[in-house]
């Protein structure tokens, strides 16, 4: 694929485009199941004056509104009883439903409510799996500072179903800032697979993460759940009460620095590359120079792997794309049993941990992103000055085990294939889950069953896989374990 061109937009739905519903749903039709009360009928009775035709329309139309407010009623109250971490869903116009987890255009999943509903928005404001992923991607960049943000390292994944192109994204080789601190390089890495195939402005990306950062935003479980752990050494005022104890769930977040950074961002550019003024922040605050080079993340075509039931796509080298597609061909030359998923480690393993998230719509186009910090908060260093967590990936950092999103391509050949995304966070056998899940779809596919994911209900105990599909005209998303993960679309 070629990086230098410019920007590429697929094709996409338009919320609510004229003849829309009718193009998409073939097999329904558009003749209104109960005459128009309001619409004249070909009657003698039907005449000026005709009083029986007369009480008759007005009969008929009371007894549909009332029907209408019954209807609307019970609707209403099914809407505000609903609860959990998945969006109600809510009928088309067409007048039909589907299982939670399945949407007529596109829908986006990732560790946090907030920022799947913000990526929602920005489908539904007309922008494409790249928007919605990457505004998601920004938010959490606020909301978990825990798993990733400005300072983590990027990888990510994208199909493109108008083109058949297929596209990874890295941040490029990791660099030091400091003695122990990365170099950050979310914005430029962001930034750049919005430029080659984002849809709407960069700046509409920013406004959301602009506003939690300045506004505040609630401390939710996960985040919660780090803070306890890892306590809050390094990390006050910003997550952090007045008497230096950490904020529990439901308390209330700001961090007006970072807002102030990611605002700059969006006014800077196209003038500044994205992420200058926080390098030349960090500079002046670490007392620096500056690094000798900035970020230099790169878009390069996906590695392939042919099967049987269509194309394997993955990541390259650093990440563990390359072990992932060995793993599944050995796998698929044994004709064996599946790998164990969750094989024993050497007590000197940590855990990386990793933030994670997946869009998709109708027509096919899949984005991955996963992103990570290394360890639970990175280095621990606060940046005064930006309220950016760094992390401590460095130059002499290993491969990255916690980057390999999948994506499975039906042959062209077939009309019923459909897209199958697999992305996985927070184990350090995440390869070797991801096969094991790969290999029980193929054995089994679950496009059709549009009830749930392939997979058992945990990984290894601790870690999430999130899996996207488009299968029928319509996008799904679940998550393992189910419900650990709030997913959106329309």
């Amino acid at each position: 694929m070629e990086t230098t061109a410019g920007p590429v937009i697929y094709q996409k739905l338009l919320l609510w485009e004229p003849n829309l519903e009718s193009e998409e749903e073939g097999e329904e039709t558009s003749e209104p199941l109960i005459p128009d009360p309001w619409r004249p009928q070909e009657s003698p009775r039907n005449e000026v004056g005709g009083l029986p035709g007369t009480w008759a329309r007005l009969v008929s139309a009371l007894l549909l509104l009332a029907v209408g407010f019954s209807l609307a009623a019970r609707q209403l109250h099914a809407g505000g009883g609903a609860t959990g971490t998945s969006d109600s869903v809510v009928p088309p116009p067409s007048g039909h439903s589907h299982h939670p987890g399945v949407y007529h255009h596109g829908a986006i999943i990732s560790p946090a409510a907030t920022c799947s509903h913000l990526g929602q928005e920005l489908l539904v404001a007309g922008g494409n799996v790249v928007d919605a992923g990457v505004g998601a991607a920004l938010c959490l960049a606020v909301v978990h500072p825990h798993a990733t943000g400005l300072g983590a390292m990027f990888w990510g994944l994208f199909y493109n179903s108008s083109s058949g192109n297929s596209t990874a994204l890295t941040s490029g080789p990791v660099q030091t800032l400091a003695p122990g601190l990365g170099l950050p390089s979310a914005l430029p890495t962001l930034h750049l697979l919005h430029t080659r195939f984002g849809r709407l402005p960069w700046p509409r990306l920013l406004v959301g993460p602009t506003t939690l950062a300045q506004e505040g935003f609630l401390v939710d479980t996960p985040l919660a759940r780090a803070l306890a752990a890892e306590g809050t050494k390094g990390l006050c005022p910003l997550l952090c009460h007045t008497d230096g104890t950490p904020l529990g769930p439901r308390a209330r977040a700001t961090n007006p620095k970072l807002a102030a950074v990611l605002n700059r961002s969006a006014v800077d550019l196209p003038l500044a590359p994205a992420g200058d003024a926080l390098l030349r922040l960090l500079a002046r605050e670490l007392g620096l120079e500056g690094p000798s080079a900035g970020p230099m993340p790169t878009l390069e075509p996906a590695l392939q792997l042919p099967v049987a039931q269509g194309m394997l796509l993955t990541t390259p080298s650093p990440s563990a794309g390359p072990q992932l597609l060995a793993l599944l061909q050995a796998a698929l030359n044994s004709e064996g049993p599946s790998p164990d998923p969750c094989p024993p480690l050497p007590q000197a393993t940590e855990t990386p941990v990793s933030s994670v998230l997946a869009t998709v719509d109708s027509s096919g186009s899949v984005l991955l992103l996963t992103s990570s910090l290394n360890g639970s908060f990175g280095s621990g260093h606060l940046s005064p000055s930006t309220g950016v967590l760094l992390s401590n990936l460095v130059a002499n950092s290993a491969p990255s085990p916690w980057a390999c999103p999948l994506i499975l391509h039906g042959s062209p050949d077939d009309t019923e294939a459909g897209v199958l995304g697999l992305v996985a966070s927070g184990t350090p056998t995440v390869a070797s889950v991801m096969t094991h899940t790969l290999l029980s779809h193929l054995a089994k596919p679950q496009m059709q069953d549009q009830r749930g994911p392939t997979e058992s209900p945990s990984i290894c105990g601790q870690g999430t896989l999130l899996q996207v599909a488009a299968h029928a005209e319509h996008a799904h998303v679940y998550s393992v374990p189910n419900g650990c993960c709030p997913f959106q679309g329309f």
